[in-house]
């Protein structure tokens, strides 16, 4: 049996390709929308993909599943559990409780492991040509490496109300009825890692096995006791933001992403053609550069999505492709660095990528507001807006800063308001510029604290320990 896991620092999210080496043929587990790195493993290995399957309909990234299927000829497998509200809406295998996929000498039982969401299956693997026992399980967004994923995303992205409360019961029973029923050898291998915004203490180990997680993860102790109830305020407790974007994904993984088929290489555009659209607003332009070299000089009213481990992630911040029909043109150093950028977007459905060009030279010009530390007191800011998350925001905060997620702001724009100036601040000021290149783009009068957070703190320390004459 070959496993190998497929990780995306971008969105810390995990998928695998299990194959039979004897039969030739794969699976593919929580593919990505890109689906050459699969392809190219399976070649590599002389494997085919048969199957293609999800354990859950993902909030965090478009699914690949179709797209697989669609190029590779591979039968489609999804869960039917759940309740009606809950069934895909494309064509594929339903799986159940208990039901199976094989390949050659490779079984994967599905195990309805309800919790963080009402259809999530995990997937119990086992080598045929090695043992009759089960030794490995994909569990999805159910068990992470000392965590768990967690029950309220569909209250906090996708419209539920109080949905929280039953599914944490749900992940209860799940761990009490089906986890620690497994043997305590048997490998877990999750669908993410450290990174992600499905759990809240998501370690960056790749994988556990379930006697390691029974003993020392921070829900132990309550299955142990049977106390549901103290697990139930431990794992509300603390959650992260999240992105407003899930509640988009967990719709088109629902009704299935679009199939992309083969992509035609992107050029390089001219940059006249450019400059006319931008003038007529009719293209949307990504400035890919650090928050530093974007302070020095980019492009008016561009957005900058700094290439890097996060270009999904910032993307689906500041394009919501339902609302944004503009092309996008990428600025990049040439058509490899564009084609990767291009690969992250449409993790996160944004699709509509014109070309590439590889300077800002000839294009309408600004240099972004910038406040120092220094001068904040006294300025006269219509809101002081913390772009972190809540947790950051609780452990310290400028005085009166008002807290907004970076990855809500544009779905929330309803709690800034619509005159004055807007002086926005993350950690260090790479979330910060992301979100300010969004602000302005909507029409907003933004000033960026230089340095964010961390200059001003840094400041704030200098002025008490300054000698006093």
């Amino acid at each position: 049996m070959l496993l190998e896991r497929i990780y995306d620092e971008d969105l810390a999210q995990a998928s695998y390709l299990i194959g039979c080496q004897s039969t030739g043929e794969a699976v593919v587990v929580d593919g990505r929308r890109d689906i050459a790195v699969y392809r190219d493993l399976a070649a590599k290995n002389n494997l085919r993909i048969t199957a293609a399957t999800e354990t859950h309909i993902h909030a965090d990234y478009l699914s690949g599943t179709r797209e697989l299927a669609a190029a590779t000829g591979a039968a489609i497998y999804v869960s039917g559990e759940g309740g009606p509200e809950w069934q895909y809406g494309f064509d594929g295998t339903r799986l159940h409780d208990g039901d199976t996929i094989t390949l050659g000498n490779i079984t994967l039982q599905a195990l309805h492991t309800p919790g963080h969401t009402p259809e999530h299956l995990s997937f119990l693997v086992t080598d045929g040509a090695f043992s009759n026992q089960a030794g490995y399980l994909l569990s999805g967004d159910f068990v992470f490496s000392g965590d768990l994923g967690r029950p309220d995303l569909l209250d906090e992205a996708a419209g539920g109300v109080d949905t929280r409360f039953e599914g944490a019961k749900q992940l209860f029973r799940s761990l009490q009825k089906k986890f620690l029923t497994l043997p305590d050898h048997v490998q877990v291998h999750p669908a993410h890692g450290a990174g992600s915004a499905c759990g809240k203490a998501l370690g960056a180990i790749p994988s556990s096995t379930v006697g390691y997680e029974r003993l020392y993860s921070w829900w132990g102790p309550y299955l142990a006791a049977n106390d549901e109830q103290g697990f139930i305020d431990e794992l509300l407790d603390g959650q992260p933001d999240a992105h407003s974007y899930f509640g988009r994904m967990k719709h088109e993984n629902r009704e299935g992403p679009a199939v992309l088929g083969e992509r035609a290489p992107l050029i390089e555009l001219d940059q006249d053609e450019v400059a006319t659209g931008l003038a007529a607003d009719t293209v949307t332009f990504i400035d890919t550069r650090s928050a530093k070299d974007v302070h020095q000089g980019t492009v008016e009213r561009s957005l900058n999505i700094p290439a890097g481990a996060a270009i999904a992630t910032y993307g689906a911040w500041v394009v919501n492709p339902e609302t944004d029909t503009n092309p996008l043109v990428l600025l990049a150093t040439g058509q490899d660095q564009a084609q990767d950028i291009r690969d992250h977007l449409i993790r996160v459905g944004i699709d509509n990528v014109a070309g590439y060009v590889t300077s800002i030279d000839g294009l309408p010009a600004t240099k972004p507001a910038l406040i120092q530390p220094a001068d904040l007191h006294g300025f006269d800011a219509a809101v002081i807006l913390d772009v972190r998350n809540r947790t950051e925001h609780t452990a310290g905060h400028i005085p009166g800063a008002h807290q907004l997620n970076g990855g809500r702001v544009l779905w929330h724009l309803d709690e800034l308001p619509i005159d004055g100036t807007i002086v926005t601040y993350c950690q260090s000021g790479l979330r910060n510029s992301v979100v300010a290149s969004a602000l302005r783009r909507a029409g907003y009068d933004v000033v960026e604290l230089d340095g964010s957070y961390a200059a001003w703190n840094s400041w704030q320390q200098a002025r008490r320990t300054a000698p006093t004459n």
